[in-house]
């Protein structure tokens, strides 16, 4: 599985239906199973970014096809960072000459 940050921020449709959030969430907790995925943590935030997913994908192909149909929905925008756990960046820093 592949780990990623998906960064979201309300679109003026989603907060003007910021009530349904949580049925939204609910939906997106869905989508991500049927795809072959896991959401790991949400947070709602303060700043730039409303809320935050970290979420576990089989692939690059899956999380896109999420990402997509997630901002299909019109509710939010995102920004998607690939996550690479303690393990795998070690592995690759002690790769540098």
């Amino acid at each position: 599985m592949v780990t990623y940050v998906m960064l979201l921020s309300w679109t003026d449709q989603g907060i003007k239906n910021v009530k349904d959030s949580p049925k939204r969430l609910d939906a997106v907790k869905k989508l991500a199973k049927e795809l072959g995925g896991e959401v790991r943590s949400f947070y709602m935030t303060l700043g730039q970014y409303d809320l935050v997913l970290i979420l576990d994908m089989p692939n690059n192909d899956k999380q896109a096809a999420f990402a997509l149909k997630l901002g299909s929905s019109g509710n939010v925008r995102s920004t998607t960072l690939k996550a690479f756990p303690e393990e795998d960046y070690r592995r690759i820093l002690g790769t540098l000459v």
